[in-house]
């Protein structure tokens, strides 16, 4: 009942693993079957996760399914970045997915990074850096510097 940021990096991990797949990767054609399809990649929740995502079901019995591994589910050609990303995402308790600036920071995105890269057609990148105080609020300095490359500091 009580939502925060957590469930929309949940959504980016979807859509991330949609866009490596070229498909849905917890198709359903309803609450229930997406359950099962979740369950099915990232195995049976344990009671304390089931108890961070809601603790109004911490009686409800899950089957016992081990994960799927997540280079199993990916091809092979792919960044080990973009899957540890997905996996970093896609986590059941809501205070271990990272958060969208960590999600920025991971190592995926490195190559954005690079001094004086440019878009394929020669022009510069768009201002990525740029982030207000508000929104750096509460980052750890190891964060800022992770998101702000040396050369983007001002």
């Amino acid at each position: 009942m009580e939502y925060t940021t957590a469930i929309d990096m949940w959504s980016v991990g979807c859509v991330m693993a949609e866009l490596l797949l070229g498909h849905p990767l917890f198709p359903g054609e309803s609450g229930v079957d997406q359950l099962v399809e979740i369950i099915k990649i990232l195995g049976t929740p344990t009671r304390e996760e089931i108890k961070c995502m809601n603790p109004n079901y911490t009686e409800f019995k899950f089957p016992q399914i081990k994960a799927h591994p997540w280079h199993k589910l990916f091809h092979k050609q792919l960044p080990p970045e973009a899957v540890d990303l997905v996996s970093r995402l896609l986590q059941y308790s809501p205070k271990l997915r990272c958060t969208a600036l960590e999600a920025l920071a991971h190592p995926f995105f490195d190559d954005l990074r690079v001094p004086d890269l440019s878009l394929p057609n020669g022009r510069p990148l768009p201002s990525l850096f740029n982030f207000t105080a508000q929104e750096l609020a509460g980052a750890s300095t190891e964060l800022r510097q992770r998101l702000v490359p040396e050369h983007a500091r001002t």
